[in-house]
């Protein structure tokens, strides 16, 4: 199928992106790399008669360390973050989730804003930012905000973005020595949707005893979860049922990941 017909722009800036937003309205829509957007509009699931392609916009791409936590611009492909030393040493969970992201074609256009404005609940990197606590930062005629991971997903496919509003970067904090990452997903075939997954960041204290867990769930709900404690997969009632199999089974596959990805993590924390 062919998308229906609509307006291309391609704006030089980040401010004139969003000028677009509210100039046009309801009938527009920003597009990065287009991995998951473009489907869905092939197959007519959405329709929107102006997009706005973001590609070219300086100052939205890029990784960088501020003060303690990395900065990942929108616009940053999966693949360069992939690639980065700086992620693999700083972000390590990040980047282990990477791989998982389909295949290396969807890597090389798909972008780190367009997978977290997407929202979607299989989605890897949605998991790693609330694993992580990462901040989103936006832009809109009112200015420039950050929102916490934990409060930017809302909804199947729905963010806390306003109509108006860009994602413009994303900040994680720094890795420390005694903290340990992974993540575990289960999935048919190699790139395809997760059934279900999990992220895990895992800290210990100087006493050797692990002061902290923190989870991010895919696959197992309408949005990515974040929970706290292995144990709450069990206690998870939102879980769909779909043609992969009942509630129940995608709820044991889930307790699997979390209890593997929960042991390498903690191993590692450990270890030090």
């Amino acid at each position: 199928m062919k998308p229906a017909p609509f307006e291309y722009h391609a704006p030089a800036s980040a401010k004139e992106a969003v000028d677009l937003l509210v100039e046009l309205g309801d009938g527009a829509k920003l597009i990065a790399g287009g991995q998951s957007l473009v489907p869905i509009l092939a197959m007519r699931l959405a329709i929107f008669d102006h997009l706005i392609d973001i590609r070219r916009i300086d100052g939205i791409r890029g990784i960088e360390e501020r003060d303690g936590r990395v900065w990942i611009g929108a616009g940053t492909t999966e693949a360069e973050i992939g690639r980065s030393e700086l992620i693999a040493q700083r972000v390590p969970l990040l980047s282990r989730a990477t791989p998982l992201l389909g295949h290396f074609q969807i890597r090389n256009r798909g972008t780190i804003g367009g997978s977290l404005a997407h929202a979607d609940s299989a989605a890897e990197y949605p998991a790693v930012a609330l694993a992580l606590d990462a901040t989103i930062e936006t832009l809109s005629p009112r200015g420039e905000r950050t929102i916490a991971a934990g409060e930017f997903f809302t909804g199947i496919w729905t963010t806390a973005l306003e109509p108006d509003e860009m994602l413009t970067a994303v900040t994680f904090p720094a890795a420390s020595a005694r903290q340990g990452f992974a993540i575990e997903e289960f999935a048919r075939r190699h790139g395809d949707f997760a059934i279900a997954g999990a992220a895990v960041a895992v800290t210990a204290d100087e006493s050797g005893s692990i002061s902290r867990t923190s989870i991010g769930l895919f696959g197992l709900g309408p949005t990515p979860l974040l929970v706290s404690s292995p144990d709450a997969v069990a206690d998870l009632d939102a879980v769909p049922s779909d043609l992969h199999g009942p509630a129940s089974y995608r709820k044991r596959v889930g307790a699997a990941m979390v209890a593997a990805a929960f042991e390498k993590a903690a191993r590692e924390a450990l270890n030090g």
